[in-house]
């Protein structure tokens, strides 16, 4: 059995993208993921040809490379959503929405505000007592931007 399966290099290849996939899973990046393509496709070569050890790791790589280049954008736009710190969703989410201040936060400095029941750091764009409402204005990285609720 285990002498057959290093004769089988369609079977080897086809393994090994599957390795690929699963180390996709672990690894961020999504950069794997099209190493496990160009086995597969590798794979696929070995079980209509018989190419040597050379042919083999060149389909690897070449196929394994091309695909990264001309498919990686797509996938991720598609699957990823490379969209979702657009203004449309971080308005959608935070911009606009009501919370409540946990603190004394003076104009322009940091203070602690909960929103939807967690913790937050904000940042005053006008002074705000323990327990006000605010409306969040906008959102830079993890600080939420506020204003006392009129």
């Amino acid at each position: 059995m285990e002498t057959e399966f290093f004769m089988r290099p369609d079977l080897f290849w086809f393994i090994l993208g599957l390795v690929f996939f699963l180390l996709e899973l672990i690894i961020p990046g999504f950069v794997i993921f099209f190493f496990g393509i160009g086995a597969w496709l590798t794979s696929l070569v070995c079980l209509i040809w018989e190419p040597g050890l050379d042919l083999m790791l060149i389909i690897f790589f070449v196929t394994s490379v091309l695909s990264l280049i001309l498919l990686r954008r797509f996938f991720k736009r598609k699957f990823f959503r490379e969209n979702a710190g657009s203004p449309d969703t971080l308005k959608d989410e935070f911009v606009g929405r009501e919370a409540i201040a946990l603190e004394d936060i003076a104009n322009g400095s940091r203070g602690k505000i909960e929103f939807k029941g967690a913790p937050w750091t904000a940042i005053a764009t006008s002074d705000i007592k323990k327990g006000n409402s605010v409306i969040i204005t906008e959102k830079e990285s993890i600080n939420l931007i506020v204003k006392l609720k009129k």
